[in-house]
């Protein structure tokens, strides 16, 4: 009897909705990849609090139509293109506020300089990250590329930047 109470109470919190978690904030963001040679940490919480991993499409059971931007995405655009090759990638870690820090999610980021325009993958069923993103949440839209939210890139591109003068300066023997 005690072995099927405590299989029902698992089975409980696994089914238990995004939307019932989203008390858990995110704790930090970290960017990586294309010629970052060390990681950028966003753990401010005034920034931090603009970026909710669980918030936007897949947060509701009953979804309403997103008109606004949320997470790091510009949900009313809607999917896009994949962009140019060329464009520098990025992964895009968010650690939750929970017990312990933990990684929960990861999407892959893309900035197109020359255009202001930036783009976000969430990964797909067949995708490294799926698994471990779909343990947060599943968005339904989960393999697809999306405009990124202007309020993201803000962000993102003033920490690349300051990041790649940074090491810029370092590599040419001058010190930041």
């Amino acid at each position: 009897m005690k072995r099927i109470a405590a299989l029902s109470v698992v089975s409980l919190l696994l089914a238990t909705p995004a939307s019932l978690l989203a008390k858990a904030s995110t704790l930090k963001i970290v960017i990586q990849g294309a010629d970052l040679t060390t990681p950028i940490q966003i753990t401010d919480r005034k920034v931090l609090a603009n970026f909710q991993v669980l918030s936007g499409k897949g947060t509701y059971a009953n979804e309403p139509r997103l008109e606004e931007p949320s997470f790091v995405i510009d949900w009313p655009q809607g999917p896009t293109a994949e962009p140019p090759k060329g464009l520098p990638r990025y992964q895009i870690l968010f650690y939750l506020d929970r017990r312990n820090e933990r990684l929960v999610y990861t999407v892959a980021y893309a900035f197109e300089a020359v255009t202001g325009e930036g783009y976000v993958y969430l990964p797909g069923k067949n995708d490294e990250n799926y698994k471990q993103n779909a343990h947060t949440i599943v968005r339904r839209v989960d393999g697809k590329w999306f405009h990124s939210w202007d309020k993201w890139d803000s962000v993102a591109q003033q920490l690349i930047r300051s990041r790649e003068r940074e090491q810029s300066t370092t590599a040419s023997g001058i010190e930041p």
